[in-house]
């Protein structure tokens, strides 16, 4: 990645507004995220994960619970494609992820309705179970013990 954080950027500062604003905002940017290049969503993915840590965590909790919810309104193709998209790139780079506080993340998770969890779950389930054999353990070696007990993996 050459240049600026300018998606980085964008995540800090949509993590820092409130709910009316940051939602429809970030409901955008996901729908955009479909109509552009491979190397643009991987350019992408990688700057929200380098970005993701460095909000803080208050701010990142809303972000990201903002996130989940907007991805349970997607339908399950747009939803599958998103998330796989990270789930690869943090199956090449899993040190990507050492800096979130992922006990955290899950506890964002936790909040979420019932059937919100579950329509994530199932699409989490489903890319992880479609993947190699080597980046299947490679991310399920990185999803702590918690996790994998509510993903019933």
């Amino acid at each position: 990645m050459v240049g600026e954080n300018f998606a980085g950027n964008i995540i800090i500062n949509l993590a820092s507004l409130p709910d009316f604003l940051r939602n429809p905002i970030l409901k955008k940017r996901m729908v955009e995220f479909f109509s552009l290049s491979e190397s643009e969503r991987i350019e992408i993915i990688n700057n929200a994960l380098e970005a993701g840590p460095t909000i803080p965590f208050p701010n990142f909790s809303k972000l990201f619970r903002s996130w989940l919810k907007i991805l349970t309104t997607f339908s399950e193709d747009q939803r599958r494609g998103l998330f796989s998209a990270y789930i690869i790139e943090v199956s090449r780079s899993p040190q990507k992820l050492i800096n979130f506080h992922l006990d955290g993340i899950l506890e964002i998770f936790l909040t979420l309705e019932k059937n919100e969890k579950e329509i994530l779950a199932e699409t989490i389930k489903k890319i992880i179970n479609n993947l190699d054999e080597v980046e299947k353990r490679k991310i399920l070696i990185i999803i702590p013990d918690n996790a994998k007990k509510h993903l019933k993996f």
